[in-house]
């Protein structure tokens, strides 16, 4: 069995970049958090499922088996992080007068439309929390009975003090919080810092998601969602846990501690976080109540893709400005990209059918190496896409390596460049217009085909006279 390729990430952690050393390779499990689906998923959220799609594409590229599981949370995801405010999804019901149930369904339909359209792959495992309410009841028993939680006041809580290293992870001063906190404490809890895996009927009477447990009718808190249905899946120890930046100073400080409190062990051995989108300098979020979601990208004009590859310009742990004029940067490069590959596949036809000895192994081996090592090195999806285009500068290549290369990139990219090869049309006054400049050629009128090509330049089509006929691509 061939080795896996070796890699490294930066992991949250530790705080440095170190190598990926799975459990059991090269089986590799992976957990991300999943969407709260009380509404669209912005744009900013995409940027964050795009790199955990990178992500898992490296993994399986690097030979790794991967499982990797998300969950959706449809119910116990509160207006705060910090257990505050109503329920999420109860005040989606409210907005748009549907049951929470109907609210939960229509936006995790909506997200996965989202995300196919921006050709980020499905996990393996997609779970609800709502249907694993079993789990988490399991789960805060354990911790009940191990003394890391209590009941107080119809809600049970996790008991920070149990946990001496629940500062570690976020690098959290508990003194500071808890100063600032203390105005607004919940008098149930006996640290500032304790969150909430239960919530009972007292604490929110109108709450229509609700359950029977050991503390009576209530639902979960939603730390302790993730906790439950990764491990379900994924067992006591997990390789990779990926999520946005801001779920490191409660969501995952939660997380750790309820779960190395219930098993007894690290939970999780690697971190990785993305960082945000940011828009005029501010973080990209719902809470304004306008921001913006791919469909209204896509009315504007755009393609998907376009954004897609924007942002594949930005590392993951950087954050990466959107604006519109980026878009359209990451617009003209992706069409120069595509008709790099259709030109790259016309020249292959030109030349005949493509022979496996019109691809050289010694010619593509070090540009394969050089791409794979830049992934390899922290997922710099960035550097691997300069190589990409440095590659296609490359006078040495044949059309045909250049050809495959951009394809076997793309399978990491997700851009879909092989829909650039295929056969394509326009329409169809547009086609009228090339047919007839080609039989100006065959008349040899070559005014008019001048004429004709300028016109369809001016509409956006540059025509290519090849020895096979007339080919075309769309320019800016």
């Amino acid at each position: 069995m061939t080795e896996p390729l070796p890699l490294r990430f930066f992991n949250t952690r530790t705080r440095r970049v170190e190598p990926f050393a799975p459990a059991a390779p090269p089986k590799v499990t992976l957990y991300c958090c999943g969407p709260t689906v009380y509404n669209h998923a912005h744009i900013g959220n995409l940027r964050t499922y795009v790199f955990e799609d990178l992500l898992q594409r490296t993994l399986r590229m690097a030979g790794y088996e991967l499982h990797h599981v998300m969950n959706v949370t449809d119910v116990g995801h509160l207006e705060s992080d910090a257990d505050e405010g109503d329920d999420k999804m109860m005040l989606a019901a409210a907005r748009e007068r549907k049951s929470p149930w109907d609210i939960a369904r229509f936006y995790e339909d909506e997200f996965f439309r989202h995300t196919d359209m921006m050709k980020i792959r499905r996990p393996d495992t997609v779970c609800r929390a709502t249907e694993h309410i079993s789990q988490m009841i399991a789960m805060v028993e354990r911790l009940v009975a191990r003394g890391h939680a209590y009941e107080a006041g119809g809600n049970v809580y996790y008991d920070t003090a149990t946990f001496p290293a629940y500062p570690d992870f976020a690098r959290l001063q508990i003194d500071a919080q808890e100063a600032t906190e203390r105005v607004d404490a919940d008098e149930r809890k006996r640290n500032p810092a304790d969150f909430v895996l239960w919530f009972g009927q007292s604490k929110y009477p109108n709450q229509i998601m609700k359950w029977d447990s050991p503390w009576g009718t209530g639902f979960p808190g939603w730390h302790i969602e993730c906790s439950a249905m990764a491990s379900e899946y994924l067992g006591e120890t997990i390789d990779l846990h990926c999520g946005g930046i801001d779920h490191v100073p409660v969501h995952h400080t939660n997380e750790i501690a309820q779960s190395e409190g219930c098993f007894g062990h690290r939970w999780v051995n690697t971190w990785l976080h993305g960082e945000f989108l940011v828009v005029d300098d501010a973080k990209m979020a719902k809470s304004s109540g306008d921001f913006l979601h791919l469909d209204r990208l896509v009315e504007a004009g755009y393609d998907p893709m376009d954004y897609r590859y924007l942002l594949l310009t930005g590392h993951y742990r950087a954050r990466l400005s959107f604006s519109f004029e980026a878009l359209d940067g990451a617009r003209q490069s992706l069409k120069t990209l595509r008709n790099l590959a259709h030109d790259w596949s016309y020249a292959a036809r030109d030349g005949g059918p493509a022979r496996e000895s019109d691809v050289r192994d010694r010619a593509t081996a070090e540009w394969r190496a050089r791409f794979r090592e830049t992934l390899a090195n922290d997922l710099h999806v960035p550097n691997a896409l300069a190589v990409a285009w440095k590659m296609a500068r490359d006078p040495e290549l044949r059309p045909a390596e250049k050809l495959a290369l951009i394809l076997e990139f793309d399978a990491i990219f997700g851009l879909d460049l092989a829909a650039a090869t295929q056969s394509r049309s326009l329409p169809d006054e547009l086609m009228a217009l090339i047919a007839r400049r080609e039989q100006a050629r065959a008349d040899k009128d070559w005014a008019t085909a001048d004429a004709l090509r300028d016109e369809l330049r001016a509409k956006g089509v540059a025509i290519k006279d090849r020895p096979g006929g007339t080919d075309w691509e769309l320019v800016g």
